[in-house]
């Protein structure tokens, strides 16, 4: 085995110390689950198991051609047809707190929503600890731009020094309008800017969901509710600008379905699951826009949240598409 030597500025992967549980209520399902997160070994990335699936169709590789459903959060399914929905708060956490490989054991359809934010799943993470393992990290790097879009909706990545967020949002309601908002992902940053934004829906869609098979176990324990011109929820919001954080929250959560860590810049335009995807696979589609790249380092120095125009100055100027 090879020896990886810390001169090198490099990372190695990292997985958890520990096995560690929880349980709580689908989003959408509205069934009770129990969720193991348990350590990976090197090169496996983010496997999820069904427990509750018979033997030999249980695991689901959290990769982005796994990817079966995008209404109101990401599905993944194996080739035997067993399905996993809303995993991108936790995929957003395990990226966020820098997990190259875990298994996820879940005795029912979806990932528990907790409090409708990764804020949960950073403290599983945190209780159970983390570990280096003998293998380096293998990071995307973006080389030239790639977008998808969909009506007045598009997503992008272009190449950057560094791995950056950006997202854009524009709704009728009072309660959110326009926001935007950017970070340049670090370990530290991720927990005090991003994890503890929470999903978020509209009053008057909540039947109409429901009939569909969706939001079943939403309320406003799980989620921020907007109601006309009006947040609904008694404690109001943890940040001003909760919304758009959620945005990137998410997108963080489904790019790291790249199976390893997207060194560029991401921006969203109104942007959603489906185009977070649709855009995934337009990079692998296109084998001169990205490469493997190890020489990555662990990424350490928290930088704050920004409003773009405000942090535009500090971006590669190879973001530009």
């Amino acid at each position: 085995m090879a020896h990886l030597s810390a001169e090198s500025g490099a990372a190695t992967q990292k997985t958890l110390k520990t096995a560690i549980k929880c349980t709580g209520v689908g989003l959408h399902g509205g069934q009770d689950v129990t969720m193991v997160l348990r350590p990976g070994e090197i090169n496996t990335g983010i496997v999820f198991v069904r427990t509750d699936a018979p033997q030999g169709r249980r695991s689901i590789t959290a990769r982005w051609d796994k990817v079966t459903d995008t209404r109101l959060c990401t599905v993944i399914s194996n080739a035997q047809g067993v399905a996993v929905g809303t995993i991108e708060h936790l995929m957003a956490a395990l990226r966020g707190c820098g997990v190259d490989n875990a298994v996820v054991e879940l005795n029912g359809p979806e990932v528990p929503i907790m409090d409708g934010s990764a804020a949960p799943f950073v403290f599983l993470i945190e209780c159970a600890g983390l570990v280096s393992q003998p293998a380096l990290r293998r990071s995307i790097r973006v080389l030239r731009p790639v977008e998808v879009t969909a009506e007045d909706r598009w997503a992008r990545l272009t190449p950057s020094a560094s791995t950056t967020f950006s997202f854009e949002i524009d709704f009728a309601s009072r309660a959110i309008a326009h926001q935007e908002g950017l970070i340049r992902l670090a370990n530290g940053n991720f927990k005090t800017e991003i994890a503890r934004a929470r999903t978020f829906g509209f009053a008057q869609e909540v039947e109409a969901l429901r009939r569909h098979g969706l939001a079943r176990g939403g309320s406003l324990e799980n989620a921020i509710v907007v109601n006309g011109d009006r947040v609904m929820n008694a404690e109001g919001l943890r940040y001003e600008d909760e919304f758009v954080r959620h945005k990137i929250l998410d997108s963080i959560g489904d790019l790291y379905l790249a199976g390893a860590p997207i060194l560029g810049h991401f921006h969203g335009y109104k942007a959603g699951h489906a185009l977070n995807n649709q855009l995934l696979r337009a990079l692998f589609a296109d084998d001169t826009a990205w490469c493997y790249d190890t020489s990555f380092g662990a990424e350490t120095a928290a930088e704050p949240w920004a409003r773009p125009a405000a942090a535009a100055a500090s971006l590669p100027t190879a973001n530009a598409a």
